[in-house]
């Protein structure tokens, strides 16, 4: 792993364009003495890095800065600056639109799906953030920083996972307006989830929980609410006068927040969840958020999206597609592509027909004998269904990474919504090289280890004086 106080090369300070060596493919690998991850590269490609407008460095005949002294107030001058632009662009992510035309569409809402990396789980996960300096993983600060963060969304709802201090946080975000309920784990879990909407936006009309060990689903819980939308609340002033939707047509909307739990080895319990999930629906339009610990090319995935799934044709340990990482780590492209070959995109004919004891069947789909699972709900994922950088974005135009932490980086958390919905705009993630600044998150800028997702949703039947 890069040290954070790595000074920069005279030639990346440049003002002319040149060209280095980029990291492609990457591992990890531990040392046991000094209890540190280091980082390697194993494959990279050479690509052009183009001049940066706001730099005046004074360069040598050969394009190079001239050397100067390392003296101390060089080095913490220096030292400054480097944070100072890490920093900035940790904090740079930028909004990604829609290719259709959004503008004669009047009612539109902002939801951000958050783990905000529960204070418990910290203190008993320590293996996950060696790197982490403890004053990253002290809550007070973590909570501001995360208060902050969402607070440049203009969201109109915010749906949390692993809160484990829910007072803290409803104190917050009661200053700006919001109101919240929080639904923690059974058992000896010690976090839960916790849905704020925008009071002078939404009325909450019905709030169900659903506790996953009733269904014999380990210790998780998902939240459902049902809310109003508060007339001409969402609709820009000068529309107001304009629209013609009645009280009778004021909109109502079901919001589910879930955090599926982690265990890479019992994928059927996730399917299990999902599924029961998608049962307590109804007919209005609906926006399932969460951390769903199960990534792009998993098979729950493909139950989500395409609405249906044989679970024979998976091996129950790997439905999740989330596998543990040794301690050398994978490159998380790598690893993807390989879970896509195994897994999810395997011509029909050449898939096996895994085992499953009736227990497990049970798990996965609630009933003895059946393989075979469905769903009514037509779902689309926001960030696919918007393009983005092949920066930040896989091949089925989900982020990269959502989350990382020492053991793992990858993509877990999602937004969901039916066809009543389509993203206007969705906030998009952080470069993989930008994440890998830091040897794990939470760091400076960002209270936990997950990055939260953004989007903008409009009402597809919604249009201003129709």
């Amino acid at each position: 792993m890069r040290k954070k106080g790595r000074e920069k090369r005279p030639e990346e300070q440049s003002r002319a364009t040149v060209k280095r060596k980029h990291t492609h493919f990457e591992q990890f690998h531990y040392n046991k003495q000094t209890k540190r991850l280091k980082w390697v590269s194993t494959e990279t490609k050479t690509v052009t890095l183009k001049p940066d407008p706001v730099r005046n460095l004074p360069v040598s005949n050969n394009g190079f800065e001239a050397i100067r002294p390392r003296t101390s107030s060089f080095r913490r001058h220096n030292k400054r600056r480097k944070r100072s632009n890490c920093s900035s662009s940790e904090g740079s992510r930028k909004w990604v639109f829609s290719s259709r035309d959004c503008s004669n569409y009047k009612d539109k809402l902002v939801i951000v799906s958050y783990n905000i990396l529960g204070v418990e789980n910290v203190a008993k996960h320590p293996d996950l953030y060696l790197d982490v300096p403890s004053k990253y993983l002290e809550w007070n600060r973590r909570k501001d920083l995360i208060s902050e963060e969402v607070n440049r969304y203009n969201a109109s709802i915010l749906c949390f996972q692993e809160v484990d201090r829910f007072k803290d946080l409803d104190d917050l975000l009661q200053k700006d307006g919001f109101k919240g309920v929080y639904k923690a784990r059974t058992g000896d879990g010690c976090d839960g989830c916790a849905l704020f909407w925008k009071d002078k936006i939404f009325t909450l009309l019905q709030e169900e929980n659903i506790e996953f060990q009733d269904f014999g689903l380990r210790k998780n819980v998902a939240q459902l609410c049902v809310l109003k939308i508060n007339q001409h609340q969402l609709e820009p002033d000068s529309c107001r006068k304009r629209s013609k939707i009645t009280p009778m047509q004021s909109r109502s909307l079901l919001v589910g927040n879930i955090h599926v739990l982690f265990n890479p080895n019992r994928g059927d319990i996730k399917l299990g969840q999902a599924y029961k999930l998608s049962q307590e629906w109804g007919s209005i339009p609906v926006i399932l958020v969460g951390d769903f610990n199960s990534v792009p090319q998993s098979a729950i995935y493909q139950f989500l999206a395409s609405s249906e799934l044989n679970v024979q044709l998976h091996d129950r340990r790997r439905i999740s597609g989330q596998l543990e990482y040794p301690s050398q780590g994978r490159e998380i492209r790598a690893q993807n592509k390989y879970i896509a070959r195994r897994h999810v995109w395997m011509p029909l004919s050449r898939q096996l027909s895994y085992t499953w004891s009736n227990e497990e069947l049970v798990l996965a789909t609630g009933n003895e004998g059946v393989t075979h699972l469905r769903h009514k709900l037509k779902l689309f994922s926001a960030y696919a269904g918007i393009p983005g950088s092949s920066r930040t974005r896989d091949s089925h135009g989900e982020p990269l990474a959502t989350s990382y932490h020492s053991k793992f980086m990858g993509t877990v958390d999602y937004i969901w919504h039916t066809g009543e919905l389509f993203p206007v705009r969705v906030l998009e993630t952080l470069p993989i090289d930008t994440l890998r600044r830091n040897a794990s998150l939470p760091n400076e800028r960002l209270g936990s280890d997950h990055l939260a997702l953004v989007c903008e949703l409009a009402f597809a039947d919604d249009l201003k004086g129709a």
